[in-house]
C-alpha cells in the first residue's frame, strides 16, 4: 500500500513511490499533436517524466470532443481516429457523469470560470486529481476541492 493523502490510499509504483494522478486540460494535447514550438517539447518532456514516475494521466471526454473538432472540420477521419486512439491509449478518459455534473454546478457558482473549464475541473475533482495542468493562468489561481494543485504548463515541475 502507498502513503495516505487526505484519508485516501494512494497506489505505489513498482519502485515503491506514490503514483500521482495528473489531469491534462485540452490545450496540452493540442500542443502535443499540432504544435511544433517549445510548448510541444515541454508537453513531450512532461509526459516522458510522467511515464518514468508511473504517474496516471487523466483527461475528460470533453478533451476528446475538443481535440476532434479540427480533424472533423477538415474531413480528416484518419487524423480524428488517430487522436482518439492516442488519447484513449495514454490517458484515463473521465466521463462527465452525475457526480461530475453536481461538482460542475458547484464550480460554476464562480462565474469567472467558463463552462468548459468548469467541466474539466469537475471531472478532475471527482477523480481526485493530484495535479491539474492547463495553460489557462486564470485557473491556476482557483482552489477546487478534490484537486491538490492547479498549475500552468510553464510552471509545471518536470
Amino acid at each position: 500500500m502507498g502513503p495516505r493523502r487526505r484519508g485516501l490510499l494512494r497506489q505505489s509504483t513498482s519502485c515503491g513511490m506514490a503514483m500521482s494522478r495528473i489531469f491534462w486540460d485540452t490545450n496540452l494535447f493540442i500542443y502535443l499533436f499540432e504544435d511544433k514550438s517549445e510548448r510541444s517539447e515541454r508537453v513531450s518532456a512532461l509526459r516522458q517524466r510522467m511515464i518514468e514516475r508511473e504517474d496516471e494521466l487523466l483527461t475528460s471526454a470533453l478533451t476528446l470532443g475538443e481535440i476532434l473538432i479540427k480533424p472533423k472540420k477538415m474531413g480528416n477521419d484518419k487524423l480524428a481516429q488517430f487522436y482518439e486512439l492516442a488519447i484513449s491509449a495514454a490517458a484515463t478518459v473521465l466521463p462527465f457523469d452525475s457526480p461530475a455534473a453536481l461538482k460542475f454546478a458547484e464550480i460554476r457558482q464562480d462565474r469567472s470560470i467558463q463552462a468548459p473549464d468548469a467541466i474539466q475541473l469537475a471531472c478532475a475533482s471527482v477523480a481526485r486529481a493530484d495535479l491539474f495542468i492547463t495553460n489557462d493562468n486564470r485557473l491556476t489561481k482557483k482552489n477546487i476541492h478534490g484537486i491538490q494543485f492547479i498549475q500552468s504548463l510553464e510552471n509545471a515541475v518536470l
